[in-house]
């Protein structure tokens, strides 16, 4: 095994040692040979490793593995060449040692398997996309194993493991490693034979390399297995119609392709296409196979040859022809064939094809088709692919390979350059850790230096454009462009400033129909695999009419009278937006800003407003907005319905009227008393009444303030009452005093009153008092007051008895003297006035005088039948005393005007009613007087007595 530590000097030794058994000659013993080789220092060696693999007899191959000085190092592996199939699982293992350290130890940080190595940089297997997801790692104890799953052919390669240690330069590759090769089955004719018309083959199912631990074999016929069968080796005849195939068992998947036996002579190439430079050489392999026996005669070969051209229906041998003299050589050994052509020319430029003649009459058979060589001038039209990996933050590696469409031989060389200076590497690839955006790189094919490859590189600082390049109005199509030098070609992705994702992978972003929110800030980014680069931010403004408005205000609670108050119009536009403000059905705009300001708002300001937001692409109107103003009540004013005069009895409606917001609460009030509380501005009489006159007064609040009004006066207006009478003095009324009848009743408007005396059509007088100042009696009777206004009248009857102040005899003597004189005198008046004219009546009818409105009845107090009364009789007895009761309401001189209340209550029909007529009984008991002693006072008492009915 040959040890590798990069840091450290390296020594290999092969020594080969022959032996001999017990019956070999001591002669023949000493001649054994022992060859050493050696490679590396001449210094002397410590702490060198063997390890010997001895036999009975034959060679044996000894390994000596030396790691110089007190280091250590080493890598085991514990098999070298591994063969699998494709499609298969491998497990590669090792076991690896490193120096022990008193101090400072080391400490393995890293492990991992690689297959390539250029530059000084190595591939870890797990970083490879071509190993992405089949690729494990198990390392534990100084033991390490490489699981690779699902084999592919490009898998074949030789595996190194590396470890990596803690401290500086302390890494280490065990080299060479482990050889594997992937193979794929393929069923292969190993012989066959021909008798009469009956073919058989012997078929095989081969690999490209020896499979390990004898593995067995089954065989399939039309996808059928084929039981029995489990060797390498199947026979069978040969029908067009079956379908042969094989595999190995365990790896089933990984079959061989299926097979039509139909015939048992054939030519296989190695590939059908070769492509070689001018001036170099190319090989071109095959296998052929044939009959092994035809009719029981074997098969031999009696000829090979390659040829181009046919003449005369027969193939013409390279060989014989002049243009390819001294260049071609053949080998045919064990059913392989090989065409070599060196000095290749533009016109070997063909296609090739292999025959073999038998020793068989007609047994020769020719490849078709064949393999077509294609020659180019030296210009190899090299390109450098690029593979990246940044799986991790160990392998952060670039792969280039020089590639060539032509199939180079395996032993070219190649010339790798960095910024136009020439590196050391001579492989196809060239692996890079870090790649700087600035170099570039590109390769060439030795001894070819004058067609490099074109140059790799980062992509160069991207440019972005837009088009169109004028004006962008919403709804319209823009194109971003970026572009960037690059090579290979880069890819572009595009993004929007402080928005995560990408927008696009393309060269060109698209809007199809741009929008508003689309404005901003655009980049693009473009990369290979070699680097990235971004561009510069370039800032898309779209243009757009102003989108609807909205209004808000300011402060959004509730707005009082006398606060500033702002309303605010904004709209989304570009250009920006201009403003006007207007209040519904005021037809002149209030203010051509984006706020309205009421520095000290009134209730008149209340409304519903709204803005219009315009640019040169549009205009938009917002929606309105209500201001709704509050304030205290404004001062209340009360009114009254009906506004005429107010009748007892009338429905009357009081209103509290008060401008407020919110709507005020009423309190009523009536002479400064709380009437009554709550939200109605109306207070109503249904049918109002005399006490419900007054001053009234309402009072209107919310949460404010409060404001009171001035207070209406309500008057009630009504028909007198029943009214009432007095006699003044109240005592005996004598003969010659003077007497004062008082009327008074309760009326609005204050009442008017007449006197008037029963059975007599005159009144005594108007007004309140009726005063008789020499009362005599025959002032003795019924009185009765009228009480009259608008509204109607009322009336009372008063009896008044006048007592006499003479003897009663006296009287009479008086009265009949005064009578004689009297009945002369008005005998004298008929005799004179029958001697000038016919007399006429001289006093009415006190009985037969009518009032229109109001009868009034004298009667006796104890009669009450409508009669008057006659005067009282001289036959009563002297003796007897007598009273005049009268009763009267309490007496009221003055009218008597009822408050208004307040509003609500009804109005009543005023009715006329009938009066009672009210008699006074007045009597006077006593002696008989003259009619000279009426004027004198009676010694003896007299009351009168007035009783209201």
């Amino acid at each position: 095994m040959y040890a590798n530590k990069e840091e450290d000097e390296r020594v290999s030794f092969f020594i080969f040692c022959h032996f001999f058994d017990e019956s070999t000659s001591a002669l023949q013993k000493g001649l054994s040979v022992i060859y050493l080789h050696f490679n590396g220092s001449h210094r002397a060696m410590r702490g060198a490793a063997m390890s010997v693999i001895t036999a009975v007899s034959g060679f044996v191959l000894l390994t000596v593995t030396v790691v110089l000085g007190q280091y250590g190092w080493g890598v085991t592996y514990t098999s070298t060449p591994i063969c699998a199939v494709k499609g298969s699982t491998v497990e590669i293992r090792c076991t690896y040692t490193y120096p022990s350290r008193q101090y400072n130890p080391y400490g393995v940080v890293r492990t991992f398997w690689f297959t390539k190595e250029s530059n000084n940089e190595v591939v870890d297997l797990k970083t490879d996309p071509e190993y992405s997801g089949r690729v494990q790692y198990q390392c534990e104890n100084n033991k390490c194993t490489l699981r690779i799953t699902d084999l592919r052919g490009s898998d074949s390669a030789e595996y190194r493991f590396r470890f990596i240690t803690n401290h500086e330069g302390g890494k280490y590759s065990g080299v060479p490693g482990v050889t594997l090769t992937v193979t794929d089955l393929q069923v292969q004719v190993s012989r066959s034979a021909v008798r009469g018309d009956s073919k058989s083959a012997d078929l095989k199912c081969e690999s490209s390399c020896p499979l390990p631990d004898n593995p067995s074999y089954i065989w399939y016929k039309n996808e059928q297995i084929i039981t029995g069968q489990t060797s390498n080796s199947y026979t069978d005849y040969c029908d067009p119609t079956n379908r042969i195939s094989c595999a190995v068992r365990g790896y089933e998947n990984s079959r061989a392709p299926s097979v039509v036996v139909k015939d048992v002579w054939d030519v296989t190439y190695t590939s059908t296409q070769v492509c070689a430079f001018k001036g170099s050489t190319a090989e071109i392999r095959c296998t052929f196979r044939y009959p092994s026996t035809i009719d029981g005669r074997n098969t031999s070969i009696q000829k090979t040859f390659w040829f181009t051209k046919v003449k005369d229906n027969e193939p013409v041998d390279l060989k014989t022809e002049a243009e390819y003299s001294g260049r071609v050589q053949y080998q045919s050994e064990n059913n392989d064939c090989t065409l070599r052509i060196s000095d290749l020319r533009e016109s070997d430029s063909a296609e090739y094809k292999f025959r073999f003649i038998t020793n068989h009459e007609g047994g020769k058979y020719s490849g078709v088709p064949g393999v077509t060589l294609t020659v180019t001038v030296p210009d190899p039209q090299l390109q450098v692919h690029v593979r990246r990996s940044t799986v991790n933050s160990y392998s952060n590696w670039t792969e280039l390979t020089c590639h060539n469409n032509c199939q180079l031989p395996d032993q070219s060389s190649y010339i790798w350059y960095w910024n136009g200076h020439k590196l050391s590497s001579e492989k196809q690839y060239l692996h890079l850790n870090t790649f700087d955006s600035v170099n570039s790189f590109n390769c060439a094919v030795k001894g070819y230096e004058q067609f490099p490859s074109p140059t790799v590189y980062a992509p160069k600082l991207p440019s972005v454009s837009v088009s169109p390049s004028a004006e962008i109005v919403e709804g319209s199509s823009v194109t971003l462009t970026c572009s960037s030098d690059a090579n290979p070609a880069a890819s572009y992705t595009w993004y929007k400033e402080d928005v995560i994702n990408p927008l696009s992978y393309q060269i060109q972003h698209v809007f199809s129909s741009i929008r508003p929110s689309d404005s901003g800030k655009y980049y693009c980014t473009a990369d290979n695999n070699l680097g990235q680069k971004r561009s510069e931010s370039r800032t898309i403004d779209v243009k757009y009419a102003p989108k609807l408005p909205s209004v808000s205000v300011s402060p959004s609670a509730e707005i009082v009278e006398g606060s500033s108050v702002t309303l605010t119009c904004s709209s989304d536009a570009n250009p920006a937006a201009n403003y006007t403000w207007y209040k519904e059905d005021v037809i002149n705009p209030l203010s051509y800003q984006n706020q309205h300001v009421f520095s000290s708002i009134r209730p008149s300001d209340s409304g519903k407003y709204y803005c219009t937001a315009d640019n040169n692409l549009g205009q938009k109107r917002s929606e309105r907005r209500t201001i709704d103003v509050k304030y205290a009540p404004k001062l209340p004013s009360v009114s009254v319905s009906p506004s005429a005069e107010i009748v007892e009895g009338s429905s009357v409606t009081l209103t509290c009227s008060s401008d407020a917001n919110p709507a005020a609460n009423y309190i009523w009030y009536k002479d400064n008393k709380v009437l009554a509380t709550g939200q109605k501005d109306v207070y109503h009489f249904n049918s109002i009444k005399l006490e419900n006159s007054g001053n009234y007064s309402c009072k209107s609040e919310n949460q404010y303030g409060q404001k009171n009004s001035t207070s209406l006066s309500i008057d009630v207006q009504y028909p007198p009452r029943l009214p009432s009478v007095s006699v003044s003095p109240s005592g005996e009324i004598r003969e010659g005093s003077s007497v004062t009848l008082t009327c008074s009743s309760d009326a609005n408007p204050a009442a008017n009153y007449t006197w008037y005396k029963e059975d007599e059509d005159s009144p005594k007088t108007s007004g309140h008092n009726f005063t008789i100042s020499n009362i005599r009696p025959e002032h003795s009777g019924s009185y009765y007051c009228v009480a009259h206004n608008n509204r109607g009248t009322h009336n009372v009857t008063l009896q008044l008895t006048v007592r006499e102040d003479f003897p009663l005899a006296a009287k009479l003597v008086v009265t009949g003297i005064t009578l004689v004189v009297f009945l002369v005198i008005i005998c004298l008046l008929v005799f004179f006035l029958l001697t000038k004219k016919k007399p006429s009546a001289l006093f009415p009818v006190p009985g037969n005088r009518q009032d229109n409105n109001n009868k009034v009845s004298c009667t006796s107090p104890s009669q009450h039948t409508g009669k008057t009364e006659s005067p009282p009789s001289n036959s009563e007895e002297d003796e007897e005393l007598n009273y005049a009761s009268v009763r009267f309401s309490t007496n009221q001189t003055d009218p008597i005007y009822y408050n208004i209340r307040s509003a609500g209550s009804r109005r009543q029909k005023v009715k006329e009613e009938d009066e009672h007529v009210e008699y006074a009984a007045v009597n006077f008991s006593s002696a008989p007087r003259n009619a000279h002693q009426e004027s004198e006072e009676d010694p003896s008492e007299l009351y009168s007595t007035v009783k209201k009915i």
